[in-house]
């Protein structure tokens, strides 16, 4: 757009009472009286006889660019005696320029835009920053000075510039600092940037002549060396090679190039050089390398020439030279105007250049949209019914071309060439008029006798619009496919945003075959980063709709596109702050794998999903890049790249979120498990370096063990047991005889555990079902009668894998139910993916080897304990129970009673007994064998298991049904409660309180507590300490628990009762283990809720027997208790206080006209005792 020069005379609303005087100047000479305007054919000539400013209303003016306003005397005088003659606003304003009262000026401007009439003269000049500043050239004026239009403009340091000046600011608003600030901050920016560039043009015509002569001379007398390039020359190169990389699609070659060039801005063509115009694309340079254009028309050398005296410029010079006296001040305001005057031209040329630039991006666009047929196909006749008059307009327009300007002919046939591709014209001619026939349509014409002017004028009152965008492409219809590809590309762009969010999908086929089908790289791109962005935060429905486009543009453009001009999108949106958008590109990275080149696979693409896994945050973006992992581990053939992806398994196991690590065993393991096996690693290098990982995590002296690296570890091992099954399948001497027949059984439902995924599915990873099935005939064949010799395979499970693994169970910690667990839960997955003939075989007799139920290896001291550490609980729960027959569950049962017995025998810890009940009784289907395992106890004659067995009655109890505890847990316990031994009479303690906390039926309660009424009140049990502490031990683990009711007449008075005891036992080392055990049960009791009467008739007191134990026995507990009972007593005065303000609350409210209904309202909130309600609301200390 072309500047405005702000001291011509503006088209305001003065402009015909303007015109008088203009007329009066023209009619007037230069050199008549004071110095004037010069004539309109030389407006830069100097005015002669310059005078001091006039004023305002002075009859002769000179403007500050030369322009002279001259009023006559005659018009003056009219003026001055007519009311209705008046001076233009526009005068006054240059006037004022002219005399520098800028302030004045600038109030004189504040006025005209508060009235609305902004006048252009003032409006370009304050928004202009030269007026203003000081010129580089010659001496510079004084720190605080301004220069305006004729010389400095006086000013202080700290006031803003006027064009970063916010006039509002000085209103009465108040201050506003910060906006003067930024606007200043702006201007100094502005004024920076300028700077800048100017020096970039010095430096370009410096590096321009940076050869030194002697180099030339050097260069001159030995041609065979060639020319060192120059900086400007190496710039301007990278630029273009950029620039043809972009085009042709080599984004990420472009994006290396732009890396290795970090100094250069390959965006804007000036940083290469301002003052140096962009040379043609490497392409067009290559074609036109060396060859020189035929010239397709006679052409002869002509010469022009110009008087030298007729020359604005030399007028100018011959005026300086003659006065040499002028004035500075005249001589600036000359050399403004001459720079005005350039940067007019200058303007204007860039205007003329961005029109021909459209010009010719329209005749291309209408060049593609015309199909060149052979011209053989062109007739006479039809050229003259399609352009009746084309042989007169070729042979006007070859008579006109003399007289045309050279610039025009040389720009023309530029236009020409970039619209044709450089076909020649007489295909161009073919390809016009082919279109031409195939779109003439004949329409019938009024037989009338208007003019075409008329007829025009006429038809534009249908108010049809061609020259907006949208008015552009309706009245241009396609008649082609790639005009059609043309026009979407263009018009996509702009109806995408007007479309609503929840329907954009819609669009997504319409985007995908434009970007398949556009030949523009540019428009491509543009489409593509449109479809990524097509929704702000795509849902599962709409990004599997993009998904499916992106794969069927993979399809149809081939991965060399896929590469350059999809991976691009995904690489932008890789840190989009919407987790949908990221999620997108994990999805888009695997979905598209199948199609990418193998070196983008193995390197970009993994790179990228590595990045997004270590980084990102949400737990869904990182579940679909392990997916996307998975997939890309399924078409990597990059040996080179398996150490990166076993590291990527274990960081993906590792993650904090359940959904990533379900994603890892469904999708990554198979995947990468299934490339170990082509690799051979699966066995050799994947299983083994898990196993190394887990036995590193065993327990070591102090450190305990780490128990969720061991699940992380143990859980990727339970996933590579399918794909190791599937390997033993496949390696087998049997593998060439497996053929599918019509008569192959199929395979049972329950023979594989279910798998977690498809993929970890054996009859996948096999081939078929039918495969699978044959296979498996022949493998129990082979297991039962021909045995494994030569079956590398699973002589490596049975030889290294399951010796190493039993191993490792015996050294892991027998408390640790989670291990236990873990390992059972392994063992039971491995034994059934193997089979039965297998497990019974190869499996069993390891652990049965280890597990020789004799003394030997109980003795603990001897390091021979095997049988209480975690084998037994893996055995039991992981090995036997893994199938369900009769004699499997006899097997069980055996095996439980043996250990139940040696351990018993022998006076060992019972860890590995309970761990395999606990494991055991967590399935409801081992409750009858368990209980059978336990009768075996009961009846047992040794005292030593019966005891056992009551013990195991207090881990059964709380997973079995109330029937079975009825039926058949109760009579034990009441059957070994009579027992001969006080030992085995001790041991039910445990069991009875476990029941009371766990069943709700009252038959059974009344029974336990009848029990446990004997124990506490029969003469036979006033001595027996054991059981005594046993009782303690058992009222404070469960009195919290169980029902309020049992324990406040039950559990509290008997605590009361035995404390009360204590004080007077005699032997002090018991009457300490009582203490301690008070102490324990009365802390567990304190938490709940009791009652007021409980609370001063047992609780308290029971509290101030024990403090008077504790104050003789263990001073330390007397402190804490002192505070209990101090807490106590407060909880019963608050309980009273509260009690009497509850009375008073409920009688005051029953005064007034409403009594009924509130009382009603408070009776209604009164659900519990009076002596409740105060403890309510109060947490439980």
């Amino acid at each position: 757009m072309a500047s405005v020069n702000p001291f011509n005379l503006s088209d305001s609303e003065e402009e015909t009472e303007r015109r008088p005087n203009e007329s009066v100047d023209k009619e007037r000479s230069p050199s008549h009286g004071a110095p004037g305007p010069p004539p309109p054919g030389n407006p830069f000539s100097s005015p002669a006889e310059a005078e001091p400013p006039t004023p305002l209303l002075s009859s002769n003016r000179t403007s500050p660019n030369g322009e002279g306003i001259s009023v006559s005397a005659p018009a003056t005088s009219a003026m001055a005696g007519s009311t209705e003659a008046r001076v233009s606003v526009d005068i006054i304003a240059a006037q004022l320029l002219r005399d520098q009262f800028t302030l004045t000026a600038l109030e004189f401007h504040t006025e005209l835009l508060e009235a609305g009439r902004e006048l252009p003269r003032l409006r370009d000049y304050f928004s202009n920053p030269g007026n203003f500043e000081r010129q580089q050239g010659g001496t510079p004026p004084a720190k605080d000075q301004v220069l305006g239009p004729g010389g400095p403009l006086n000013r202080a340091g700290s006031i803003s510039t006027l064009d970063s000046l916010d006039f509002a600011r000085y209103s009465d608003d108040g201050n506003r600092e910060s906006d003067e600030r930024v606007a200043v901050l702006e201007f100094e920016l502005r004024k920076a940037k300028e700077t800048i560039q100017a020096l970039r043009a010095n430096l370009t015509q410096a590096a321009e002549s940076d050869v030194l002569s002697q180099e030339r001379k050097n260069l001159k007398s030995c041609p065979e060396i060639q020319e060192p390039i120059r900086q400007l020359e190496k710039r301007a190169l990278n630029f273009l090679v950029n620039e043809y990389l972009l085009k042709n699609g080599y984004k990420l070659s472009s994006i290396t190039f732009s890396d290795e060039n970090d100094d250069q801005d390959f965006e804007l063509w000036d940083d290469v050089g301002l003052n140096i115009p962009k040379p043609p694309g490497l392409l067009h340079l290559y074609r036109n390398c060396g060859n020189v254009p035929p010239s397709q028309r006679n052409m002869v050398d002509v010469s022009v020439a110009v008087d030298a005296s007729e020359l604005p410029g030399n007028c100018v010079a011959s005026e300086f030279s003659k006065k040499p006296g002028l004035s500075q001040q005249q001589q600036t305001e000359v050399v403004q105007e001459l720079e005005y005057q350039l940067g007019l031209l200058s303007s204007e040329k860039q205007s003329l250049a961005d029109q021909i630039k459209k010009l010719q991006s329209e005749i291309q666009t209408l060049k593609r949209t015309v199909s060149s047929p052979p011209p053989a196909t062109l007739d006479l006749s039809s050229q003259k019914s399609c352009h009746p008059s084309s042989s007169s307009n070729i042979i006007t327009s070859s008579t006109d071309s003399p007289s045309v300007d050279n610039s025009q002919t040389l720009e023309g046939r530029g236009v020409s060439e970039a619209g044709n591709g450089g076909d020649p014209p007489s295909k161009q001619k073919a390809s016009q008029l082919q279109s031409c026939n195939k779109t003439h349509v004949h329409f019938d014409q009024p037989n009338r006798k208007l003019s075409p002017a008329f007829q025009q004028a006429l038809l534009s009152f249908c108010r049809m619009c061609s020259d907006s965008r949208l008015g552009a492409e309706v009245s241009r219809i396609a008649d082609s496919e790639e005009s059609v590809m043309l026009m979407l590309g263009r018009c996509l762009p702009h109806i995408v945003p007007n479309v609503l969010l929840a329907k954009r999908e819609e669009l997504i086929p319409l985007i995908l075959c434009t970007a398949c089908l556009h030949p523009e790289p540019k428009e491509r791109d543009q489409l593509l980063h449109i479809l990524f962005n097509l929704i702000k935060r795509p849902d599962d429905e709409q990004r599997q709709m993009i998904l499916t486009g992106c794969v069927a543009f993979a399809r149809h453009v081939g991965p060399t596109r896929v590469e350059a001009e999809l991976l691009p999108q995904c690489w932008e949106q890789i840190n989009h702050k919407y987790p949908e958008r990221r999620l997108l590109v994990a999805e888009s990275c695997g979905a598209l794998a199948p199609y990418l080149p193998k070196e983008i696979r193995s390197s970009l693409v993994l790179s990228m999903l590595q990045q997004m896994l270590a980084e990102d945050k949400a737990d869904m973006v990182r579940e679909a890049v392990v997916k996307s992992l998975g997939i890309i581990m399924g078409y990597i053939d990059d040996a080179d790249k398996y150490p990166q992806g076993f590291e990527l398994m274990l960081l993906s196991l590792g993650d904090p979120s359940e959904r990533v690590v379900n994603a890892v065993h469904q999708v990554f393991i198979p995947a990468f498990s299934a490339w170990s096996t082509e690799l051979g690693n699966l066995h050799v290098a994947l299983i083994p370096s898990l196993l190394t990982r887990i036995e590193k995590l065993l327990p070591q002296g102090e450190h305990g063990l780490d128990e969720h690296k061991l699940h992380i570890f143990l859980s990727a091992l339970q996933s590579l047991i399918p794909p190791l099954f599937a390997l033993v399948l496949q390696n087998a001497p049997f593998t060439s005889r497996a053929t599918v027949h019509a008569d192959t059984p199929a395979i049972e439902v329950t023979r594989f555990p279910r798998p977690a995924s498809p993929l970890q599915d054996i009859a996948t990873i096999i081939g078929s079902r039918e495969v699978l099935s044959a296979l498996l005939q022949l493998y129990d064949h082979q297991l039962e009668l021909e045995g494994t010799t030569g079956w590398d395979s699973l002589l490596w499970v049975v030889n290294q894998l399951l010796p190493q693994l039993i191993e490792i169970v015996g050294r892991i910690n027998v408390t640790s139910s989670t291990c236990v667990h873990e390992f059972s839960r392994f063992f039971w997955r491995l034994c059934r993916t193997f089979g039965k003939i297998f497990t019974n075989t190869k499996v069993k007799p390891q652990f049965q080897e280890i597990l020789r139920l004799s003394e030997e290896n109980v003795d603990v001291s001897a390091g021979n304990g095997i049988l209480t550490k975690a084998t037994v609980p893996i055995y039991a729960t992981g090995v036997l129970t893994c199938y369900n027959q009769e004699e499997d569950r006899k097997l069980l049962v055996g095996f439980l009673e043996d250990v139940m017995t040696t351990l018993s025998l022998s006076h060992a810890p019972l860890d590995s007994l309970k761990a395999s009940f606990v494991e055991l009784g967590a399935n409801p289907a081992y409750h009858e064998l368990l209980l059978t395992v336990l009768w075996y106890g009961v009846v047992h004659t040794s005292a030593l298991v019966r005891c056992t067995a009551a013990r195991m009655f207090e881990l059964l109890v709380k997973g079995v049904n109330e029937t079975l505890v009825a039926q058949r847990v109760v009579p034990a316990l009441i059957t070994l409660s009579s027992d001969p031994e006080i030992s085995v009479r001790i041991s039910t303690i445990p069991a009875f309180g476990t029941i009371m906390e766990t069943v709700t039926q009252k038959e059974l309660q009344e029974r336990v507590k009848m029990q446990l009424a004997s124990f506490l009140e029969d003469p036979q049990y006033q001595d027996q300490h054991s059981l005594h502490i046993e009782i303690i031990r058992t009222f404070g683990r469960v009195g919290p628990n169980a029902e309020p009711r049992f324990r406040d007449e039950f559990v509290l008075p008997h605590l009361h009762k035995l404390a009360l005891a204590n004080n007077s036992h005699a032997v002090e080392s018991k009457r300490i283990d009582i203490a301690t055990q008070l102490f324990e049960a009365y802390s567990a009791l304190s938490c709940c809720f009791i009652s007021e009467e409980v609370m001063v008739n047992h609780f308290l007191p029971g509290l101030r027997c024990l403090h008077a134990d504790m104050e003789q026995l263990s001073p330390e507990h007397e402190v804490i208790l002192s505070s209990m009972i101090k807490e106590c007593e407060i909880k019963v005065e608050n309980r009273g206080m509260s009690d009497a303000q509850g009375s008073i609350s409920i009688a005051s409210s029953l005064v007034g006209e409403d009594a009924k209904t509130k009382f009603l309202s408070k009776m209604g909130q009164l659900t519990t005792s009076g002596a409740m309600l105060a403890n309510v609301f109060q947490r439980k200390k």
